[in-house]
């Protein structure tokens, strides 16, 4: 499993500026209840095919602990899960599910605490029927995710580091940080003030 540490310190914001537009899941895809925390881990990724869910309840046995179980599922008619996988996967120590679909059993799920990114809730199960292959690649929320890539994911969004860009990407978000720990307001407000007159100036804009 790949090491985290350091990405959990990181805001989804920082990466998004780091990586760019690509590598941030849509605004569909969102906490299901308030005051999510933030968490971090690579992505054990699962697809489902339409009102089925089979593969991501194979899953929670097969992901290791600290894993965030990433789903594209087929639609948004049927639930992948609900409150009894959603126990067993925190039991086992999985960190949070990120589905491309919807889940049941939100009450539940708030009140054990297991965070879930997804486009919503719906009370219907789908069933368990076709075998696909896990960890490997799947489309979610409008991006590319492979297997080990490290997700990121809290109120502000969820933000996808391909694996093989890990180690720049968290010295460049960490670098960023820095630079940004050491400027004051009234810094940063100046010279963001001279940069927007300045773009206004170069497109015309007159007081």
């Amino acid at each position: 499993m790949n090491d985290v540490t350091g990405f959990t310190n990181i805001s989804p914001t920082t990466l998004a500026e780091v990586l760019g537009r690509e590598q941030v899941m849509d605004i569909g895809i969102r906490p299901l209840w308030p005051s999510i925390q933030r968490v971090a881990g690579p992505a054990f990724t699962v697809r489902c095919p339409p009102g089925d869910n089979l593969m991501l309840h194979a899953a929670i046995y097969r992901a290791e602990p600290g894993s965030i179980i990433v789903v594209e599922a087929g639609d948004v008619d049927y639930a992948v899960a609900g409150g009894n996988v959603c126990a067993v996967a925190q039991r086992r120590g999985i960190a949070a599910f990120v589905v491309d679909g919807v889940i049941r059993d939100l009450a539940e799920v708030r009140e054990m605490g297991f965070p879930v990114f997804a486009r919503g809730v719906i009370p219907i199960p789908g069933t368990k029927a076709t075998v696909e292959p896990l960890n490997g690649q799947v489309r979610c929320g409008g991006v590319n995710v492979g297997p080990g890539d490290i997700v990121v994911a809290d109120e502000e969004g969820i933000v996808v580091t391909p694996r093989a860009r890990q180690k720049q990407v968290l010295l460049d978000a960490e670098t960023k940080l820095a630079k940004e720990a050491d400027e004051s307001l009234d810094a940063w407000e100046k010279a963001h003030r001279a940069r927007i007159n300045e773009i206004l100036g170069e497109k015309g804009f007159e007081d």
